[in-house]
């Protein structure tokens, strides 16, 4: 069967009554119902509504807390630790994020790390807040481990994200959201869904082979930093996920390494965990206080033109910048419509009648 297809308004509106039936109060249910749902509308499906029984499932846990006390527990002018009180991550983050950009506009840059959230949706969301202010904004998470380091055979470490989002003047900005594994632990949902295999390169089984097997994570397998082998440069994915680990939980006092909170509800915390709940790290850099920010934008129109306009290598149409796929796809979706699959209209409908709401 095909997927089927429903638009924006359709899913904001359902979306938004699942968090309120969380308890949710109607300022947060909106700002989670955005930041989940601009994954769907910029193609990145595996972080989008597919996560939001998930959600629910967490709440029903404990794990979230629908109306949390998200609030500053050590800052000075330029930084500052934040305690997400267990909130949906879709929420602390984004307040997180506001706090870096009110501290950049007060002295520069603005750096905040954040412990006892949950999962925040897509990076890029974050570190995009701070286009609009003629900011540099950076996002990062930590994430329940799934990913094996180089010559690893155990899982150490989340697909821990990184999001770099640079504005610019007539072009359109250059928005970096990546995992640091070769593949995000979502494209793998995507393909069981699908029931279809993996590239190799993108997890390894129990014992550090290969693996094409979708389930490979359910039989003790791993995920495998970005770069896939060390002749290939897993050594430089594997650092920066430590990178991110660091930043995001060490430096807030969030857990870390294996010791983070899976997402999946019916998976047991670990024991003896260091710190609460997931960390994340997120930073705003006023452009002005480097250069004037109309030159700095003038000289971004010309980088990303240069690049844009490459000459394509043999077989391929186009060069891109970091964004420019999801920018085309947030302009298609908002016209046609968000394609979700059949299992994950399944969970939705699940949802509906669990909350007895329509879709």
């Amino acid at each position: 069967m095909s997927d089927k297809i429903f638009s924006y308004q359709q899913l904001h509106s359902f979306t938004l009554n699942v968090f309120l039936k969380m308890g949710c109060c109607n300022e947060d249910a909106t700002l989670a119902t955005h930041v989940l749902l601009m994954a769907d509308i910029r193609g990145i499906d595996s972080h989008g509504i597919a996560r939001l029984v998930g959600y629910v499932r967490l709440w029903e846990a404990g794990r979230i807390n629908a109306t949390p006390n998200i609030k500053i527990i050590h800052e000075t002018p330029s930084t500052a630790v934040v305690d997400g009180d267990k909130g949906l991550g879709l929420v602390v983050a984004p307040r997180a994020m506001q706090i870096a950009i009110d501290k950049a506009k007060q002295v520069g840059t603005g750096w905040v790390s954040v412990k006892n959230s949950n999962h925040f949706g897509i990076a890029g969301y974050h570190a995009m807040m701070a286009l609009s202010q003629d900011m540099i904004g950076m996002a990062m998470t930590n994430a329940s481990a799934l990913v094996a380091p180089t010559y690893a055979a155990e899982k150490m470490l989340g697909t821990n994200p990184i999001a770099v989002a640079v504005p610019a003047g007539k072009e359109a900005p250059f928005v970096a959201d990546f995992a640091t594994t070769t593949a995000a632990n979502g494209k793998l949902e995507i393909a069981q869904r699908k029931n279809e295999s993996i590239p190799t390169g993108w997890a390894q089984d129990a014992e550090g082979n290969p693996s094409n097997d979708a389930h490979i994570l359910k039989q003790g397998g791993a995920l495998l930093p970005l770069g896939s082998e060390k002749e290939l440069g897993s050594h430089k994915g594997y650092a920066l996920g430590s990178i991110v680990d660091i930043f995001s939980a060490v430096l807030s006092g969030a857990s870390f390494g294996p010791w983070v909170p899976p997402f999946p509800a019916y998976v047991p915390m670990p024991e003896n965990m260091p710190g609460e709940g997931l960390g994340h790290f997120l930073g705003a850099m006023r452009i002005d206080a480097f250069r004037p920010a109309a030159d700095f934008k003038s000289n971004m129109d010309l980088w990303l033109h240069i690049f844009r306009n490459a000459k394509p290598a043999n077989g391929h149409e186009k060069v891109y910048v970091a964004g420019d796929i999801e920018r085309t796809m947030e302009e298609e979706r908002m016209k046609k419509g968000i394609p979700l699959g059949n299992e994950v209209v399944t969970d939705l409908m699940q949802l509906a009648d669990k909350f007895a709401l329509t879709l």
